[in-house]
This record gives C-alpha cells, sequence and structure tokens, in this order.
C-alpha cells in the first residue's frame, strides 16, 4: 500500500532475490519514461523504495503520482 508522507507517495517493494528487484525497477524504468515522470528511488539487493511527487508543481502529489504509483503496482503483481 503506497502512504502518503513528507509530500510524496512512498512504497517499499521486496523481491527474493537481487535479479527481480533489479528487473522490476527496469519495468519502472520503461513506465516512467512513458510518463515522463520519474520517481525518487533506492535498491538494496532485494528490496526497492520509491518515492513520488511532481517535482513541476511544486514537489507535492499529484495525479500524476497517483498515476505512476498505479502503474507501478500492476509490474509488482
Amino acid at each position: 500500500m503506497w502512504i502518503e508522507k513528507e509530500n510524496a507517495l512512498y512504497k517499499k517493494f521486496v523481491f527474493s532475490n537481487f535479479s527481480e528487484a533489479f528487473a522490476f525497477m527496469t519495468r519502472v524504468a520503461i513506465e516512467a519514461e512513458k510518463a515522463n515522470h520519474h520517481p525518487r528511488w533506492s535498491n538494496v539487493w532485494n528490496q526497492v523504495e520509491i518515492w513520488l511527487n511532481t517535482h513541476d508543481a511544486g514537489d507535492i502529489v499529484t495525479e500524476k503520482d497517483h498515476a505512476l504509483a498505479k502503474a507501478i503496482d500492476s509490474l509488482s503483481a
């Protein structure tokens, strides 16, 4: 579940290994590029943390963030 905190949507994804986490990040990168909306994220071994907010709207959560979050969720299923 995405949570909104500190003007960003946040979610942590956990995978069985680094390769699965990296493959997920690759899929997210493709979706983010299509939407021209790029996340702040972190990867350590099997975990990927993602923060979404809209920089050109003053670093707040907008519909663009909710739309990308929904797309990201569809990639992790």
